[in-house]
């Protein structure tokens, strides 16, 4: 191996443990990644992660592997993250929307405003006389799904998003069959809510 495809291993690793990797945002490291990634997935191994490679949807991530039986169980690199109610719920409705949107639209980006996000989200949150607190919650857990990376807040335009596509890993197929449970859940447990700080 050149010492460039050393340098782009090296680039690949650091970028996979800092986060996802977008095809379209990292087109220097895509590429070499494709070529690398047997490489990188036995590193990865070595030290209990997984490469997830969707060439299609154009991302790569890293999560934690499953200890097979009789190996050794070791530390966690990727940490758990608990998600509250609204955020969770944000997350499945956004995954629904995508859904539908890949069965109809000749697309390949699904772009929604913040007023469609809290039209959908607040059917499921208790009713409030104060819009403007609930709008102000709503962008504080629209940050968080951005900060998470499953929506990209596009550039000059604040009120706009893009879904990304990583979402349909992380709400799989298995979450999918059991959306309308889920929303029924969700339903409930929003009617069940007090209004905080009210």
């Amino acid at each position: 191996m050149n010492s460039s495809s050393e340098t782009h291993y090296s680039q690949i690793l650091i970028a996979l443990m800092q986060g996802v990797l977008y095809q379209e945002n990292d087109v220097a490291l895509w590429q070499p990644l494709l070529l690398l990634q047997a490489r990188v997935r036995d590193y990865c191994q070595q030290i209990g992660l997984e490469l997830i490679l969707d060439e299609a949807e154009g991302y790569a991530y890293l999560r934690q592997r499953a200890t097979p039986e009789g190996e050794v169980v070791l530390p966690r690199l990727v940490p758990r993250r608990q998600l509250s109610y609204p955020v969770s719920l944000i997350l499945v409705l956004l995954r629904k929307k995508l859904a539908e949107f890949d069965s109809h639209a000749g697309d390949t980006r699904l772009i929604v405003s913040r007023e469609q996000i809290a039209e959908q989200l607040r059917l499921f949150l208790p009713d409030t006389a104060n819009e403007a607190r609930l709008f102000d919650r709503m962008e504080t857990h629209l940050n968080k799904v951005v900060e998470l990376g499953f929506l990209y807040r596009l550039r000059g335009q604040d009120q706009q998003f893009e879904v990304r596509r990583i979402l349909k890993a992380f709400v799989d197929a298995q979450w999918l069959s059991d959306f309308e449970q889920r929303l029924n859940d969700y339903g409930s447990h929003g009617a069940g809510l007090s209004e905080e700080a009210e």
